[in-house]
């Protein structure tokens, strides 16, 4: 296994009502098998205490502070109050205390990494649906998370990758309707993108020369301007500023053809423009095992890349492999930027 930060990973609790206690407490019960980096959770014991005696799990569970979570992780789940009231929603049934758990969860995650308690954040399932009702203004964890790292009013751009063995993914606009991806599609905004994407890849990748492949927008490229003009206008403008800064980005490309196994062995990282483009390709080939990763910030946050699948809440058949790989791909980045 890569070698392990010192300092354990911040766990948020996600939404309480959703499968982000069964896939925790899933992931902690395999902690020896995989030699599993140590973590915490950020959240309520009661609630985790309730979700493992209704999942049948033989888990014990410590309450400590962030400073004791590692030295208590082999033996027991440690979890770290967060000071707000308890949640008190039952699996599948999201209730009152459920935003409340699930945003404090992470504003303590993010405080503890920033203040050297924790190596990196990992965040669990939120249901943004219910975080809406109760006045959350953000399209999602990716944008939320960048207001929280905001310094001297300044807040930094989020670039949202989609990371697995096989392939990883960006897209340049996120969590908007395609309407608003094309108006906010601009070449200084993939520029800017491409340019963080590139440097997290030297950084936390240990790619020394990273290859980034452009998608186009239109279908096949927009075939020379006949299926549109944003290629030439928007796109290949800023792959020229990109490769004048010494990166290695190709295209254009048409999004059609870029994702069999032989196209994906030609690039480290696929850029495209929405937010489907990116994502429908690597829920494709890697739906068990991607990994939401947040860059340009500052500190490192994974996260599984599936929601809080209420309906299977609390049975016992949620899949921690993806929580799995966010810890991992977690521990690796830390240690990355420690070295």
């Amino acid at each position: 296994m890569a070698q392990q930060p010192t300092k354990p990973l911040a766990l948020t609790l996600g939404e309480p009502a959703g499968i982000g206690p069964d896939i925790t407490i899933a992931a902690w019960l395999k902690r020896r098998e995989l030699d599993l980096p140590a973590f915490y959770l950020l959240g309520d014991e009661a609630l985790i205490a309730r979700r493992a005696k209704a999942l049948g799990a033989d888990v014990r569970i410590a309450s400590v502070s962030a400073g004791e979570a590692g030295a208590a992780f082999p033996e027991a789940l440690p979890v770290v109050a967060t000071g707000d009231e308890p949640a008190s929603a039952e699996p599948g049934k999201p209730d009152a205390s459920s935003a409340p758990a699930a945003l404090a969860s992470i504003r303590q995650a993010v405080t503890d990494v920033r203040d050297g308690r924790a190596g990196a954040v990992v965040t669990n399932p939120i249901a943004k649906s219910v975080l809406y009702r109760a006045g959350f203004r953000h399209p999602g964890h990716t944008e939320f998370l960048a207001e929280l790292a905001a310094e001297d009013g300044r807040v930094p751009q989020p670039v949202m990758m989609l990371w697995s063995p096989r392939l990883a993914v960006v897209p340049v606009t996120i969590h908007v309707s395609l309407r608003d991806a094309l108006a906010q599609l601009t070449s200084e905004l993939i520029v800017s993108t491409v340019r963080i994407v590139a440097t997290e890849l030297k950084s936390h990748f240990g790619i020394a020369i990273p290859r980034i492949a452009i998608s186009g927008l239109n279908p096949h490229a927009g075939e020379d301007g006949s299926l549109g003009h944003e290629e030439q206008t928007v796109i290949a403008p800023a792959i020229k500023t990109l490769r004048s800064d010494g990166i290695e980005a190709k295209g254009p490309l048409p999004a059609d053809t870029m994702f069999h196994e032989a196209a994906r062995n030609s690039y480290d990282c696929a850029v495209c423009m929405y937010h489907d483009q990116a994502l429908i390709p690597i829920k494709t080939v890697a739906f068990d095992d991607a990994v939401n990763v947040t860059l340009g910030l500052p500190f490192i946050r994974t996260s599984p890349d599936h929601g809080t699948a209420f309906d299977i809440a609390g049975t016992g058949k949620a899949n921690p492999a993806s929580l799995i790989a966010a810890l991992r791909l977690a521990s690796r980045m830390a240690a990355a930027k420690t070295r």
